[in-house]
């Protein structure tokens, strides 16, 4: 005897907007509307912990300064003290490229004002505050600095061997704030969806030292959070995406058939607008652009295994793009034509 399979309830399927107009490296405002009554609170609530608590970052762990041997020393020729100049490298911002330790060096002789900009360091460490005051030289001075980086989540406390006061080669290790997140703040507002106004709509702001910009925490952040909540998953996960769809906002009779022209559920106003509108990552974005691929319409006209064969347009930006267009209705090889969009966006003008 057949089982018949389980009807579930649709959900509403939020959709996701960045404030281009304010949108930085360090500061991002997402909307996301409409959200099941109550998600609001719950997904803003998930995702800021997240932010503030597990998104990777870089940080001077320790370091070794000429001439000193503890963090209560007094340094030759320079104005500041060791205690002082370690408080100065702790807000020293860093990004990381590709996650490995890394080490940079800082030798500055006579009268000077040392500052991040004078640091020399390993390829994949890029310097952001350049402008940050590490310390004054007096004539006749010298400071020289060897620094220690590393990646990680959070606060780290200072990490020194058990059993040694001092170390053999002077190194001083220091407290780390990895995360390059530095505030979350979020909102809940009402959102309607046809008749219905008990929806919410979540305002997500983000703010960050400028070592990773928001879009990408949020990638990471969302990552986090579906990598752990798989693993409560008793058994397949339930469709929700499939059976789901974005409310549409009204209801709009074309004079047009749009079966026939392919277009029937396909946001027609989309299609003739720059790629910018998918908010798309800036690697993936870069990609296509390179590739002369700079409209909507573009994108959704080419064939999935074309797509493949775009310069550094792996499966990663793949998924990325499909996930973005699948969101609007779209995908790629639709073969849509331009001229048929034109009719219909036309005869909408008309009416």
């Amino acid at each position: 005897m057949e089982t018949k399979e389980k009807e579930y309830k649709v959900l509403t399927i939020p959709k996701l907007t960045w404030d281009k107009k304010s949108l930085t490296e360090t500061f991002g405002e997402l909307i996301a509307q409409p959200l099941e009554p109550g998600f609001g609170h719950t997904l803003g609530n998930a995702l800021r912990r997240i932010l503030l608590g597990a998104v990777e970052g870089a940080a001077v762990t320790s370091v070794v300064i000429d001439k000193v041997n503890n963090e209560f020393a007094a340094i030759p020729g320079v104005v500041e003290d060791a205690m002082q100049v370690v408080l100065n490298i702790k807000d020293i911002v860093i990004r990381n490229k590709d996650g490995r330790p890394g080490k940079m060096r800082l030798r500055k002789s006579g009268e000077a004002i040392v500052t991040v900009g004078d640091i020399e360091a390993d390829e994949h460490i890029e310097l952001i505050n350049k402008d940050h005051v590490i310390a004054h030289i007096a004539a006749g001075g010298e400071l020289d600095i060897e620094f220690f980086v590393e990646n990680g989540r959070g606060y780290q406390p200072a990490q020194w061997p058990q059993g040694k006061s001092y170390q053999d080669d002077g190194r001083i290790y220091i407290d780390a704030m990895f995360s390059p997140i530095r505030r979350v703040v979020f909102e809940i507002e009402k959102a309607r969806v046809g008749q219905d106004i008990g929806y919410d709509k979540l305002i997500l702001q983000i703010h960050t030292d400028g070592s990773e910009n928001p879009v990408d925490a949020i990638h990471y952040s969302v990552s986090v959070l579906r990598t752990q909540l798989e693993h409560f998953l008793a058994s397949s996960e339930i469709p929700f995406n499939e059976i789901s769809k974005m409310p549409e906002e009204e209801e709009v009779k074309e004079p047009l058939e749009l079966d026939k022209l392919g277009l029937k559920d396909v946001p027609v106003e989309l299609l003739l607008k720059p790629i910018e509108e998918l908010e798309l990552s800036v690697r993936a974005h870069n990609c296509l652009i390179n590739a002369g691929i700079k409209r909507v319409i573009d994108l959704v006209n080419v064939p999935e295994e074309e797509a493949l064969k775009i310069k550094n347009f792996g499966k990663k930006s793949l998924n990325e793009v499909k996930d973005s267009m699948k969101s609007f209705g779209l995908s790629f090889g639709m073969n849509i034509s331009e001229e048929d969009v034109k009719k219909v966006l036309e005869s909408r003008g008309n009416n």
